[in-house]
């Protein structure tokens, strides 16, 4: 089954089970798809969706941050709980052992010199899209090359 159809299914169940928290957050997902899809013509693929979802997470954790700085609690667990959902689209993550190895595989490719970072980011997000906080990955990758 493909993502997309899993998370359609989903919203079924949610309307249901009458979730509605749950319901709200697969709405903005699909609508954030079909968005996407209306704006470049295509089908998404799974990793397009995964794409979108993390996206998506990463506005929430920006947002609870700027919450819970203001001390706005209850606005920062509705993010939480919907970054919940969004979690449960997510591929299983990468542990850190396979995102070193891929690290250290990228660096043994392009060469271990700062000017090869672009080149080395690229194909470890490639390998790593999903599965990885990118923003983490980057800052191993800076304290390999120095």
């Amino acid at each position: 089954m493909s993502l997309k159809q899993r998370i359609t299914d989903d919203m079924k169940t949610a309307m249901r089970q009458k979730e509605t928290a749950r319901l709200g957050t697969i709405r903005l997902l699909l609508a954030a798809m079909k968005q996407k899809e209306v704006d470049e013509r295509i089908e998404l693929s799974d990793e397009q969706i995964v794409a979108i979802i993390d996206k998506m997470q990463k506005q929430r954790r920006d947002s609870i941050g700027q919450y819970e700085a203001a001390g706005r609690q209850d606005l920062a667990d509705v993010e939480k709980a919907e970054m919940a959902v969004l979690e449960g689209y997510m591929p299983q993550q990468a542990d850190e052992a396979e995102i070193a190895a891929t690290v250290e595989a990228a660096v043994a490719a392009h060469g271990a010199t700062v000017a090869a970072m672009g080149k080395i980011m690229a194909e470890v997000k490639a390998k790593l899209a999903g599965r990885a906080d990118l923003s983490k990955v980057s800052a191993l990758v800076k304290a390999r090359l120095q």
